[in-house]
């Protein structure tokens, strides 16, 4: 099985600690994308993964081995990088089969290895040609090309779209993923972009400043965050996320914001008084009225025309709130809204002082 295993994973650079013992483990032909912001070690994640950083302590295994001293040329993985790093006086033909010319490949498997890999990936007219030559979405593809020609047991992909425009993003996301389910490798890719992780994923790895927030498939953590943190780092716009006060009656359990009550669900274990923090995704309210949802009313700030849909960015008092509707091809019935309605089982809560999910279950 060629999967990856990392043990209690430290990363210190002296006396800085960076990664904090982090356990993950990826499955034989799983994708998996960790996920995060700028410096949540992450990108130090792959990169341990691969040999180009040494661990600190803990252990990393491939395919059952452990690696923890084994050069990175023998771990049998391959990574494409942001920048590309092809060679610029090589034609893609040669960029492609350099790897296989480093192991000494006979002359025809190195043909016929480059002819198919650039057929899967529409490159066989540009063979030719020098990377310069090509626009940034074909360079990308020559990047992957090089590593698919070597078989690795291990794909490791960090951040290979950020330096595309975001209608090339779209086109080679969707390439990775074809790519992914032809091939049937196992993947680790990093992004700081939520929406690449929800959209390639078969599990997200939620990362902040060197520890794993949350595992979970991109739905799980969509509507079940374990905690504030990652309620605001998936979704696009993020989870509303307000401050609150519980008062349990015999009616059922509420949230108290800004004096607008928010019906909460029966199974979330909370005491009166105690402050939370309600999250409500802006896909969640309703802007006409639902049977059993709480009613809020808000002050109308700005609508957002998106084409299909608009973003209202609307407020509680001084608490903002994001709403996404649909618009079914005019706004002007949303210059109107006065009230938001919110569904109770949509309603997420969270421990103010932790910011730990106090409803579901999680990872």
């Amino acid at each position: 099985m060629s999967g990856v295993k990392l043990e209690s994973i430290f990363k210190c650079y002296g006396n800085l600690e960076v990664v904090h013992g982090i356990d993950l483990e990826v499955q034989e032909k799983e994708f998996v994308v960790l996920v995060g912001p700028s410096g949540c070690g992450k990108s130090t994640t792959l990169r341990m993964i691969a040999g180009l950083e040494e661990i600190t302590d803990g252990t990393i295994s491939i395919d059952g081995r452990e690696v923890n001293r084994v050069a990175p040329k023998d771990r049998d993985v391959a990574m494409v990088f942001q920048n590309y790093a092809l060679y610029p006086h090589l034609k893609v033909f040669e960029n492609i089969a350099f790897g296989l010319r480093i192991r000494k490949e006979s002359k025809e498997h190195i043909a016929k290895t480059v002819a198919e890999v650039s057929e899967i990936l529409g490159l066989t007219p540009y063979l030719d040609r020098k990377p310069a030559e090509l626009s940034g979405g074909q360079r990308q593809r020559v990047a992957m090309g090089r590593a698919i020609v070597r078989h690795p047991k291990v794909f490791l992909f960090d951040e290979p779209l950020s330096n595309l425009d975001a209608k090339l993003r779209t086109q080679m996301r969707a390439e990775i993923k074809r790519l992914h389910k032809r091939l049937g490798a196992t993947s680790v890719y990093v992004t700081h972009d939520q929406v690449e992780a929800m959209t390639l994923a078969d599990r997200i790895v939620v990362m902040n400043d060197g520890y794993i927030e949350q595992i979970g498939t991109p739905m799980e953590l969509f509507t079940n965050p374990a905690n504030t943190f990652v309620a605001s780092f998936i979704g696009s716009p993020p989870m509303n996320q307000l401050p609150g006060v519980i008062d349990v009656t015999s009616d059922g359990k509420k949230a108290t914001v800004n004096d607008v009550t928010f019906t909460l669900p029966d199974h979330i274990n909370v005491e009166n008084g105690q402050a939370v923090v309600i999250g409500m995704r802006p896909e969640h309210f309703s802007i006409s009225p639902v049977d059993g949802a709480s009613t809020i009313p808000v002050s109308l700030n700005l609508v957002e025309p998106l084409g299909s849909e608009a973003l209202l960015h609307t407020s509680i008092g001084e608490h903002a709130l994001v709403v996404k509707t649909e618009t079914h091809g005019a706004i002007d019935h949303l210059s109107n809204v006065q009230h938001l309605y919110a569904p109770a089982n949509l309603v997420s809560v969270f421990d103010a002082e932790s910011g730990l999910a106090l409803t579901g279950s999680h990872n």
